[in-house]
C-alpha cells in the first residue's frame, strides 16, 4: 500500500469512527463496480446511507467539498443503485448521500449532500 493510500484508508476508519460515535452502524465498505465506488455503507436507523469519505491536506482549489464534482457524484449514485440491486432487502429503505471531509485532521460530517436525481 502507497503512503497516500495508507492516508486515505486511515481517513475511511477515522470517518467510519465518527459516524459510529453518532450512531450510524458501517454495514459495507469500499464498495466497488465497474466506473465508481462508496467508501462507506451505513444504516442510520431505516435509512440507508452511502458515504463519500474525502481527505485534502490543504484548502487550495476549494478544499474536500470541492472535489466532489458532479461526475464523482454521479459515479456514486450509480454504484449505490448497483448495491441496492444486489442487496433486495434495502429496496424500500430510504437513502440518502452523505460526505465526510477531513482537512488536516479536522472532520466534517455533511448530512444530505447531494441527491440522486
Amino acid at each position: 500500500m502507497s503512503a497516500t493510500q495508507a492516508k486515505g484508508a486511515a481517513a475511511e476508519e477515522a470517518a467510519a469512527q465518527y459516524l459510529a460515535a453518532r450512531g450510524l452502524r458501517v454495514v459495507e465498505r469500499n464498495f466497488r463496480i465497474r466506473g465508481g465506488e462508496i467508501d462507506l455503507i451505513c444504516r442510520d436507523g431505516a435509512t440507508v446511507v452511502f458515504v463519500e469519505v474525502r481527505l485534502r491536506r490543504r484548502a487550495d482549489y476549494g478544499g474536500a467539498a470541492a472535489s466532489i464534482t458532479a461526475a464523482k457524484q454521479a459515479k456514486i449514485v450509480m454504484a449505490a443503485r448497483h448495491w441496492l440491486v444486489r442487496h433486495g432487502q434495502y429496496n424500500d429503505s430510504p437513502c440518502r448521500f452523505d460526505c465526510v471531509l477531513t482537512d488536516g485532521g479536522h472532520i466534517e460530517w455533511l448530512r444530505d449532500a447531494f441527491a440522486a436525481d
